[in-house]
């Protein structure tokens, strides 16, 4: 930049000085110029239908730029005629410099109106250098900006939607359609998001773009992909659920198979648990014996429903009616298991007991006490208890200790004879 103006004559060595500097920086604003004018963002600027935030920076920076071709006009009659004086004389007079001093370092650069009509004035080129930078910075901002973002999503955004329309076709041969299966629904909801999101990126870039608050460079930032990524990954996720429905239909009769068995397997447990319900209630008296469900009817019948969207190729429909049976096939299984279990108690604690009374006459027979009339008679009383049905387990279980505690006594005493 030239040498503020302090009133005093320049040499003939600082004016040769300032002439290849202001040279220098006049070459550099051409070719900055030239480039703005050829870069690929400004010509898409000039032919586009923009709208809102783009629309707006972009009129006042289109303004900005034939100022900016202004500016550099005095600029280059200013160097022009700064040259051909000093190239007068090899060693220019005290004339010489002054008027090549009032041409370099004075306010003598005459600028017309702003676009808007402000008055015509006279800087320097150091004040006109900030402004042509300051301009130069503002409309190469908005430029390099739109075609960061015009660059980056639009051909990311058809890509996706290329994507989109082979996963729809994909989706429709399984029956994955709108109206008819939630991801059909989807997928035409990221199809109108997608449609949508381009023509907004194509006629506002800017409103895409998040600048970087901690640079002070032209086009400082970045694209905001937010609406993108959203999309992609609801793509994402209706993919998988295609998959799954493709897969159900891959696996379908074999799935089908292992839940008829599961069925069949719950309805053989709930048959015994009803028949050892009988038993119990024959041969047990004085128990509380649960009651037992009959066979899972509904699940039967949605079974039916399944193998029939199997064999009409419903697969849209018969892959969230697997999931949801096999669950309960299994929880279906379990229940009947504790069902049986829950009936079968009292004859498995009447089993302990034949087994404790058992254990105890064996015991008492080692030590040869089993024959004694007290143990006889409580081994008898117990004994046709535990072996009559209806069997009273309470009393069953109060003579069985009877007879436990008669023999450890008795078993004591000859220990101690």
């Amino acid at each position: 930049m030239a040498p503020e103006s302090t009133g005093k004559v320049l040499s003939r060595e600082e004016v040769d000085r300032a002439l290849a500097r202001l040279g220098a920086e006049h070459e550099a604003i051409e070719s900055s110029l030239l480039a703005l004018q050829d870069h690929a963002g400004c010509r898409l600027l000039e032919g586009a239908e923009l709208s809102g935030v783009t629309r707006e920076r972009w009129e006042r920076a289109e303004r900005l730029v034939p100022l900016l071709w202004s500016h550099f006009d005095v600029l280059t009659r200013a160097l022009h005629n700064a040259r051909q004086l000093r190239a007068r004389s090899r060693y220019p007079g005290e004339d010489e410099l002054r008027r090549l001093t009032a041409l370099l370092d004075g306010a003598h650069l005459e600028l017309t109106g702003e676009p808007e009509g402000g008055p015509a004035e006279s800087v320097g080129w150091p004040e006109l250098l900030a402004r042509m930078n300051a301009g130069y910075a503002s409309v190469l901002d908005v430029v390099v900006a739109a075609d960061a973002v015009w660059s980056a999503l639009p051909a990311r955004i058809d890509l996706l939607s290329a994507e989109l329309r082979r996963l729809s076709a994909l989706a429709h041969s399984v029956g994955v359609r709108p109206g008819e299966h939630p991801a059909g629904d989807e997928l035409r909801e990221v199809t109108d998001e997608l449609t949508t999101l381009r023509a907004e990126v194509i006629a506002d870039p800017l409103a895409f773009w998040i600048p970087d608050g901690g640079s002070s460079a032209p086009g400082g930032g970045r694209p905001d992909t937010a609406r993108y990524d959203r999309a992609a990954r609801a793509l994402d996720d209706i993919r998988r659920e295609v998959d799954a429905v493709i897969g159900v239909r891959k696996d379908a009769e074999e799935r089908l198979i292992r839940l008829r068995d599961v069925l069949a397997r719950a309805d053989r447990t709930l048959a015994e648990a009803r028949t050892a319900r009988g038993e119990v209630l024959a041969k047990i008296a004085a128990s509380e014996v649960p009651a037992v469900s009959g066979p899972p009817s509904l699940l039967h019948e949605e079974l039916a429903t399944a193998a029939d969207y199997r064999r009409r190729a419903q697969w849209h429909r018969l892959s969230p009616l697997l999931e949801r049976l096999e669950v309960r096939a299994e929880e279906e299984l379990e229940r009947a298991r504790d069902s049986l279990s829950a009936v079968t108690v009292p004859l498995a604690v009447r089993a302990q007991l034949r087994g404790l009374l058992d254990a105890c006459r064996a015991r008492a027979a080692r030590g040869g006490k089993a024959e004694e009339p007290l143990l006889v008679e409580r081994y008898d009383a117990a004994r046709r208890l535990l072996w009559t049905a209806p069997c009273d387990l309470r009393a069953a279980e109060h003579a069985v200790l009877r007879y436990q505690e008669a023999a450890a006594e008795v078993l004591m005493t000859r220990s101690d004879s």
